[in-house]
């Protein structure tokens, strides 16, 4: 394809993204494909000669197209937001143009400033501390998995300068029984111990400082050293995933306070003075509720030092005047690759066209959509809230009146044959969870499209389902009197 080629392909490929964002709201918000179609429908080799770009683009509406979940329809209220705007597209497609794999300063000296400011920009915008900024702490990861599994790195290369006669084996990673599987995988990847920390419905899933005093000072007891207390604080549809519980993180702050050799990493933001007051680390995703298309996860350290003293290997090939010098951030020492996507660009877009104001109207609208929602929930006789709304999340569950009690049992069999039904539907996209053995539903809000007509019709369709749900159920039954 020559620049003229590529010219009409580009002009033809807007085309056809804007007439598919024209027609979103009418397409199935999920895939209705089964496993192994695309093997089915596609040759088993490449082709051995080049093929017209036109059957390409023709064979992606044919095939690719019916097998892709719609995560930014305005009916998906599933996992967490994709607030995915066109400003990111297209910092995305000028960022494949340019292919700089940014692993130090010389070899991508724009790529490398400009995750500077922007990151700083978004430090701002967000209310960190200024130790947090200073355009020399902070970087764009792939994801928060990333975020975490770097900042439990650098705890662990910390701790060990710090007590060299410690073996690997006596550090924990603190989790919550509520933690996204990131905390298991950091603990798989490096060969630690992770404890997941109990916590109740009493206090919304939430880690209280007494849990946390408590473990530590059993294992400490028990000679194993806790290195990294990893916690969620709820931003929208994250926090902790299930039901964006949100730690008592001035607690947690206070009883690290006697633990100072504890690395303590905060995902996602809530409770700003807590982090910026005990927080080592931070992260949260631009590409969930921050308008930008996967992948862009925003992760700032407080101490620059650790971070790099753990992960720095630069072999002669690799070094610079300027890197030699310190006079740049070189990133390949900041995570585990060693070249990396010009992912602030697309950031870079985003802030310059949205504004903070533009933030904020985003967030704000879809913490009322969702507020909207869990206040239908509160009205209806057939729905009850499982937690606190959090944000733009919602769990809730099935549970009409009955005039006898029903066991617990009964209960989430009848929301699993509720949500059965509406998982199979292909209009509407929510998720489901497990609390305490209470199993239950989540509807988080983000789409930058949803409205008011799209949070009534999505009732309107669970109450549809939870009564042929219900019915169905006492007929196999034979009744719950």
């Amino acid at each position: 394809m020559d620049i003229e080629q590529f010219r009409r392909a580009g002009h033809e490929a807007i085309d056809r993204i804007c007439e598919y964002y024209y027609t979103l709201q009418d397409r199935p918000v999920t895939a209705r494909v089964e496993p192994g179609y695309l093997r089915r429908a596609l040759p088993s080799e490449a082709p051995q000669s080049g093929e017209n770009f036109d059957l390409i683009t023709q064979d992606y509406e044919k095939y690719i197209m019916p097998g892709l979940t719609l995560w930014h329809h305005p009916s998906f209220f599933a996992y967490f937001p994709t607030g995915s705007t066109f400003e990111a597209v297209l910092g995305d497609l000028y960022s494949g143009s340019v292919p700089n794999p940014g692993f130090n300063w010389s070899a991508s000296p724009a790529s490398t400033e400009l995750e500077t400011v922007v990151m700083d920009w978004a430090a701002k915008m967000l209310g960190l501390d200024s130790s947090f900024h200073n355009c020399s702490k902070l970087l764009c990861q792939t994801t928060a998995s990333e975020s975490a599994l770097v900042a439990v790195v650098a705890a662990r290369s910390r701790y060990t300068k710090q007590h060299p006669d410690v073996s690997s084996e006596k550090l924990l990673i603190y989790i919550t029984t509520q933690t996204h599987s990131l905390g298991k995988k950091a603990g798989l990847v490096l060969g630690l111990n992770v404890r997941a920390l109990e916590v109740t419905v009493e206090d919304n899933f939430a880690l209280r400082g007494d849990t946390l005093r408590r473990a530590l000072e059993d294992d400490c007891a028990c000679w194993a050293t806790p290195i990294c207390s990893e916690l969620h604080i709820s931003v929208g549809t994250v926090g902790t995933t299930s039901s964006g519980a949100v730690d008592c993180l001035g607690e947690i702050g206070l009883v690290l306070e006697d633990y100072p050799f504890i690395w303590l990493h905060y995902r996602d933001v809530c409770a700003l003075g807590d982090i910026n007051k005990y927080g080592d680390s931070f992260c949260t995703n631009f590409h969930k509720w921050g308008l930008v298309n996967v992948d862009c996860s925003g992760f700032w350290v407080r101490a620059r030092a650790s971070l790099i003293d753990a992960l720095d290997v630069t072999p002669e090939f690799l070094r610079t005047r300027h890197g030699d010098a310190g006079t740049v951030i070189d990133y390949r020492n900041w995570h585990f690759g060693l070249c990396r996507k010009f992912r602030s660009l697309k950031l870079w877009f985003v802030l310059r066209s949205f504004g903070v104001e533009g933030f904020q109207r985003y967030i704000r609208e879809t913490v009322k959509l969702g507020n909207m929602f869990a206040s239908l929930i509160r009205e209806s006789a057939e729905f009850a809230l499982v937690t606190p709304p959090s944000l733009a999340l919602t769990v809730f569950r099935l549970e009409p009146y009955f005039p006898s009690s029903v066991p617990p049992a009964k209960l989430n069999e009848l929301n699993r044959e509720f949500y059965a039904r509406v998982s199979a539907r292909s209009d509407i996209a929510f998720t489901q969870t497990d609390l305490s053995g209470t199993f239950c539903v989540r509807m988080a809000v983000g789409a930058i499209r949803t409205s008011e007509d799209h949070i009534k019709r999505a009732f309107e369709i669970l109450c549809l389902e939870g009564r042929a749900a219900l019915e169905e159920w006492r007929c196999a039954t034979g009744g719950i009197e």
